[in-house]
């Protein structure tokens, strides 16, 4: 058997010590930059990305010239060469994991049929899935509601569970961390994070990850190399596959000064979202650094961090610096764990923020924190900040203007007007029916988390309170936050105002706020109000929170308090008063707002390594009945019993060695839909609840499933034929094929026209699926911005659409769309299907050239019904030569499947 290779750059190989003398082995950038001066220049960010490439040369999948090319990365050059970065681990939530473990568990199922080992389907790296989107908050406001939660959450979910179960004995390096623990962004920082890993030849190399959900980025917070992507994706990714992205424009952001009395972290990454969007950094990693950088906490730099994909980049970077030790510290990691991280940094000179001109940026922006001001983001997107002084007019201002200017299209008379409920419940436009406090982005931070506990008790002391028509709920991302609220003597407050612990995970922010009572359902939808939820959430899209809410406004945790108790956004918090308390006295936001003092005196509790340590322990050893209880099936194979929520995915269908010969394009389409600008993955591929009127919902109940019990798209992940029926469902899409109505309005909802007839997307799909004919989408700037919803991508592909034509796409949903083998197209710079005068009549040809390239060009025929013709260039958004592999083999699944079997 001949010897494997010599490392190309076995030369950079070098020894390290910790603080205790412990000796560890590294792949040196110092050494590496000798060679290549450029490299002590880079990024950090990119530094580390290129000891990935570096230790990973194996002259295959990672050759030379790619650790040369990174090595020579300069800050303003043509993009073009792709990066084959090799993760250390992967991170999923359930919604997305289980989609994921059904597709390997479909992969072992095509090995044995073809009389390969099941096992050759294995994870090359560990996997963790942290079960955190799937409760919801059916039952608030009541010290009951933590425990009626869960056990519902049980009742609905059994049958994923099992599978989950199946999954963690089937696979050898799947771990699951189980409900009730937290959300994963949270419980990846405190937990599964380690720092640094170390091979079973010694060498120590840098945590980095990918994980199949977008906010995967806020482990940027703690120096961390990681974004999220989607379940395709990652599942190349565990079975051996590097992740592969163009060298990206790096963007450095200069922090200065510091925050003021009052403004807090939420506050901060409101406005780096509006400043970054408005930069356009899609694609680009961003990267922290200056003195006001340096005085960030870790809990507010991993705030500003998880926010990366509102604000598009592809991370949010802060470098490894001693206060990131202290958190390591902090959260109960190892004494050896410390010190080989902290010794690891310093030996690779990346320890530190860095200074003002010290490394090289392609671009700079600077933000004086002493600017910030209080603020909350609103009413559609996040990246659409407000400060707190102006929101009552915005609010008042956008009621009355048309959809199209993000406005409510709604008689301005009618926003004073009073509406009742039958059981005399007076309700107004405006009226703030959710209040949550939840998601990753604040319940990880315990400086706003405390914030709203001390706003609580001096509201309470001063005799306000919530109306209990509002839903407040507390959500926190890990049971360290009410040891912590607990240990200050604050969660009592918070509880007096309705704010009790009702789960551990996601909630509101998922889509998981459960329901408002019937009664205020039918107010809603009978006079059309614009009713609000203000949550501490990082998402706020068009049906998001909940399908009757049209106003949802990301704020704060003190915040979300406040305008629970205010009951209304109209309400000018900082001129009015927030409510009426004792003997009548009106009571302002400033008597009740806590000062940094009061914070800070409170923040000794939220550090405590023991608890960490303690609480995290439980993960393998005690993580309760209801878990303990959950049985799942045994073997190598999966036997898809009968179920609702699970079923073998059709991806994998008359499987072949071989990929079929590519069409070149797509011939004699039919336009599915014409969407505008922002279409969000939320709008393709929806998380939250449904009705029994929908395909979906037709499907569950032709199935035996009872209304009560059809749970939520997102839960529904790990089958198919309730996915494809649920694409472009989402109550709030607006396909501008549709005729206006008399107001200018159009219809809401998954629906389309064919052959002159309305009706829903997915059952034109079955039509002209069974007549043969292919479709497309056309669409504006922005498409499939938020979640990594593998299943936008999925469901497209599943409805026969082949194409995507739109101006500009996200990051993560362009790569989904040609991991499931459909074509991303972007119009040229001034073209638009508006311009085209498309009405969705048209048969639309989209030729490629003989020679697939990456961002190659392509032509698109437009056929009118009169038979008149004209033909558009569009670019080919398949951006690397790894792509162009993927799509010639139908998606990046059937790629991977072949190289694993063949092997």
């Amino acid at each position: 058997m001949p010897k494997p290779a010599a490392h190309a750059f076995a030369h950079t190989q070098a020894e390290f010590k910790t603080a205790s003398g412990k000796a560890g082995r590294l792949f040196s950038l110092p050494r590496l930059a000798r060679t290549f001066p450029n490299v002590g220049r880079m990024p950090v960010s990119m530094r580390i990305v290129l000891e990935s490439v570096l230790r990973n040369c194996d002259g295959q999948k990672v050759t030379k010239e790619h650790v040369e090319q990174l090595a020579n990365w300069q800050p303003s050059a043509e993009r073009v060469d792709e990066i084959p970065f090799v993760v250390a681990r992967v991170v999923l939530q359930d919604f997305t994991g289980v989609p994921l473990l059904a597709d390997l568990a479909a992969m072992r199922n095509v090995a044995a049929k073809l009389g390969k080992n099941p096992k050759t389907i294995e994870p090359l790296v560990p996997v963790d899935l942290v079960v955190d989107h799937s409760v919801m908050v059916d039952y608030y406001g009541t010290k009951k509601a933590l425990d009626l939660n869960m056990k519902l959450e049980f009742e609905r979910n059994r049958e994923r569970y099992e599978f989950m179960k199946w999954g963690m004995q089937a696979f050898d390096t799947f771990g699951v961390v189980p409900p009730g623990f937290g959300i994963v962004h949270q419980v990846n920082l405190e937990y599964l994070a380690r720092g640094v890993h170390k091979t079973k030849g010694g060498i120590y190399y840098p945590d980095s990850l990918v994980g199949t959900d977008s906010h995967t980025t806020m482990i940027n917070g703690i120096g961390v190399v990681a974004w999220g992507v989607g379940g395709i994706e990652a599942e190349a990714g565990m079975l051996g596959q590097p992740v592969y992205f163009l060298t990206p424009d790096v963007v450095g952001f200069e922090l200065t000064g510091r925050l003021r009395e009052g403004v807090t972290a939420t506050d901060l990454v409101l406005t780096v979202t509006e400043i970054l969007r408005k930069h356009k950094v899609v694609g680009k990693f961003v990267e922290f650094f200056g003195e006001g950088t340096e005085n960030l906490s870790v809990p507010d730099r991993a705030t500003i961090a998880n926010m990366a994909p509102e604000y598009g980049a592809t991370m949010g970077f802060f470098p490894v610096d001693d206060k990131t030790v202290d958190y390591f510290r902090g959260t109960g990691r190892s004494k050896a764990e410390i010190e080989a991280f902290e010794a690891y940094w310093k030996a690779q000179k990346m320890f530190g923020i860095p200074k003002k001109g010290e490394l090289d940026y392609s671009a700079v922006v600077t933000l004086d924190l002493g600017t910030v001001a209080p603020s909350l983001a609103g009413p559609k997107r996040p990246q659409d900040r407000i400060e707190i002084t102006h929101l009552s007019t915005k609010f008042g201002e956008l009621f009355s203007k048309p959809v199209a200017e993000n406005g409510f299209n709604q008689p301005a008379d009618k926003l004073a007007k009073t509406f009742k409920t039958e059981s005399g419940l007076e309700i107004r436009n405006g009226d703030v029916l959710i209040a949550a406090i939840t998601s990753c982005t604040n319940t990880s931070n315990p400086g706003v988390l405390l914030a709203a506990g001390l706003l609580a008790k001096k509201a309470v002391e001063a005799g306000l309170r919530v109306q209990p028509h509002i839903k407040t709920s507390l959500a926190p991302g890990s049971r360290i936050v009410t040891e912590y609220l607990e240990k200050a003597g604050l969660l009592p407050y918070l509880e007096k105002l309705g704010f009790n612990v009702a789960a551990y995970g996601c909630t509101t922010c998922i889509g998981n706020a459960g329901d408002l009572t019937p009664e205020l359902n039918q107010l809603i939808q009978e006079n059309d109000l614009v009713c609000a939820a203000v949550l501490s959430g990082n998402r706020n899209f068009e049906a998001r929170i909940h399908p009757n809410l049209k106003a949802n406004f990301l704020a704060s945790p003190p915040l979300v308090v406040a305008y629970a108790i205010a009951g209304n956004v109209t309400r000018d918090l900082m001129t009015e008063p927030v409510g009426v308390g004792k003997k009548g006295r009106p009571v302002f936001l400033g008597d009740i707002w806590p000062s940094s003092d009061e914070i800070y005196k409170l923040m000794k509790y939220a550090m405590a390594p023991k608890a960490f340590k303690a609480n995290y322990d439980k993960v393998g050893t005690k993580p309760g009945k209801l878990w303990d209880a959950i049985k799942g099936v045994k073997g190598q194979v999966y036997d898809w019993p009968k179920s609702t929520y699970i079923a073998e995915p059709p991806f994998f269908q008359g499987f072949a060695m071989a990929p079929k010969a590519l069409e070149a394009g797509v011939k004699g389409a039919k336009v599915m839909a014409l969407f505008g600008d922002s279409i969000t993955t939320d709008h393709i591929s929806p998380a939250g609840s449904f009705k029994e009127t929908t395909p979906a919902g037709k499907f569950l109940i032709e199935n035996g499933v009872l209304k009560a019990d059809f749970n939520s798209y997102g839960a529904r992940r790990g089958n198919h034929d309730v996915m494809m029926r649920g694409t472009f469902a989402n109550v709030r899409v607006k396909n501008l094929m549709l005729p206006a109505k008399a107001d200018g309005s159009r219809e809401e909802g998954g629906y389309t026209l064919k052959d002159g007839r309305q009706m829903a997307i997915y059952d034109a799909a079955m039509e002209y699926i069974a007549e043969g004919t292919p479709t497309v989408i056309f669409a504006g700037e922005e498409y499939g911005t938020g979640s990594s919803r593998d299943w936008a991508a999925k469901g497209t592909q599943l409805l026969g659409i082949k194409a995507v034509v739109a101006r500009s796409f996200e990051r993560i949903h362009r790569s989904n769309l040609i991991g499931m083998g459909v074509l991303p197209l972007q119009f040229k710079a001034g073209d638009s299907w508006e311009g085209l005068g498309l009405t969705g009549s048209e048969t639309i040809d989209i030729a490629l050239a003989d020679e697939i390239r990456p961002q190659g060009d392509a032509l698109m025929t437009i056929t009118c019904t009169d038979g008149t013709t004209q033909s558009v260039p569009l670019t080919l958004r398949i951006d690397t030569a790894i792509e162009v592999d993927y799509y010639r083999h139908g998606g990046i699944l059937p790629f991977v499947l072949r190289q694993l079997l063949a092997a």
